[in-house]
């Protein structure tokens, strides 16, 4: 519809409230609730955000070494676009209607904007006659715990939502039984729309499965399933977790990318050969060399937090190397290849902390730099467990050393531009010194006493 039959639309909504987000570089929403009539202003003319939104970590915590935004810029508002393709209505919250803004169109914030990031991206596949086909996958645990009991048990202590490993259960689901299906129903309503749901191994954890579409709306929708699941939970008296690897003893939390390209139209699946022993078509060849290639480089985009090093661990389910096999789930790129229609590459790095808009924009402009390059697939595939590989790169062990390799290759800069790597890699710079500067339980018990 045009903007001015749009906004007739919004005169004759019921309800008075709107609510809209942008998100951070953590993938963090920060968003407002507004009336009507100042919606409609902000659909003209845009509406401010102080720009401490890049110049904060998901903690609040303002950066001491950000140049797109510090104290030296005195905060200023900064102008936000409302998408109003992204028009959405609330159902756990009367109908309210929801939109996601970003500032594609801001001088200020731009460079820094994960969704403008992943727009551009999305551009440049466009411009080479590509439609993309993109989904997110998530897991996350749940606890029967509140904001409130987080913090009296210093995050220790915690009762998980069910007890025990039933992975693929039918019958964990029924102890929660109005959860399960509120993340199901509520979220499909949503317009983010689920394909499946079900129990993974560890105590009170689930995947589920959010359907394909263009590459845009799939990070829309997949940034709007964390934050939905989060509230969802909230009206349970559950936490919701999307943290990569909160115990030692359980896997890690994944958030796996399905991806292929389509021609122009959309009708054909470009990564599909059938004259190919294995249906890979030369163009897939390239994107994944693209991948392998760039991905010791951009892995923060992949892995953005000191805890996402914590899960990749050989033997438990997350990919710890640089590899790619068919339908192996030991290798960090997987390929499904049983169809026409379903053929398609799973990057398996990304965790379920990581950005939405940051991994799925690392994942495409790193498979076509391998297009735009035509990078040959001399990797050979991994046959069995990659785990056991002696020859495989394996990934850096901590944030710290993948933000240096990440600084100091050129690659990031020529995939994202040089002012998002900038600020990202300084943002990352940041994450790591304030773990740095912590005293942590486990040194506590270890040489309180016996030192």
């Amino acid at each position: 519809m045009t903007e001015k039959e749009f906004i007739q639309k919004i005169d004759r909504l019921d309800s008075v409230a709107i609510k809209f987000a942008v998100t951070d570089i953590d993938g963090v929403l920060r968003g407002k609730i507004v009336n009507r009539k100042k919606f409609l202003k902000a659909m003209k003319e845009g509406v401010g955000f102080c720009s401490v939104i890049f110049g904060w970590d998901m903690n609040d915590a303002v950066y001491d070494n950000s140049q797109i935004s510090g104290w030296h810029s005195g905060y200023a508002d900064s102008k936000a676009s409302i998408d109003i393709n992204t028009c959405r209505f609330i159902p756990w919250d009367d109908g309210m209607p929801f939109f996601v803004a970003d500032f594609s169109e801001s001088e200020e914030l731009a460079a820094a904007c994960p969704r403008t990031l992943l727009k551009r991206v999305r551009k440049q596949a466009i411009d080479m006659g590509y439609t993309t086909n993109f989904a997110k996958e998530f897991e996350w645990f749940n606890f029967k715990e509140t904001p409130g009991s987080l913090k009296e048990k210093n995050f220790a202590n915690l009762h998980p939502l069910t007890p025990g490993m039933f992975g693929y259960s039918l019958l964990r689901p029924s102890l929660e039984q109005s959860f399960y299906n509120d993340i199901f129903f509520q979220l499909t309503k949503f317009g983010v729309p689920v394909e499946g749901l079900h129990t993974e191994t560890g105590d009170g954890v689930y995947e589920a499965c959010i359907d394909y579409a263009d590459i845009l709306e799939a990070g829309d929708r997949a940034v709007l399933f964390k934050s939905s699941v989060k509230e969802l939970a909230y009206r349970h008296g559950i936490i919701a977790s999307f943290m990569a690897k909160w115990n030692s003893q359980l896997p890690g939390c994944s958030g796996h990318i399905h991806q292929s390209l389509w021609d122009a139209e959309g009708n054909v699946n470009l990564f599909y050969d059938v004259s190919d022993e294995a249906n890979m078509s030369e163009l897939l060849k390239q994107y994944m060399a693209g991948q392998l290639y760039c991905m010791p480089y951009i892995l923060p985009m992949y892995a953005p937090t000191v805890n996402s090093y914590k899960r990749y661990v050989d033997g438990a389910w997350a990919s710890t190397s640089v590899s790619w096999g068919i339908e192996n789930r030991t290798t960090a790129l997987r390929i499904i290849n049983h169809s026409e229609e379903g053929t398609r590459l799973e990057t398996r790095a990304p965790g379920a902390d990581a950005n939405p808009y940051l991994s799925l924009a690392a994942s495409l402009a790193s498979g076509l730099y391998g297009i735009k390059n035509k990078l040959s697939l001399d990797m050979p595939a991994t046959k069995g467990n990659e785990y056991d590989n002696p020859h495989s790169r394996k990934f850096p062990k901590t944030l710290q050393e993948a933000t240096e390799a990440m600084k100091c290759s050129p690659i990031a800069a020529e995939l994202f531009g040089s002012a998002f790597t900038d600020h990202f890699v300084r943002s990352r710079e940041w994450e790591w010194r304030q773990f740095t500067q912590k005293v942590t339980d486990w040194e506590l018990k270890r040489y309180f006493e016996i030192i």
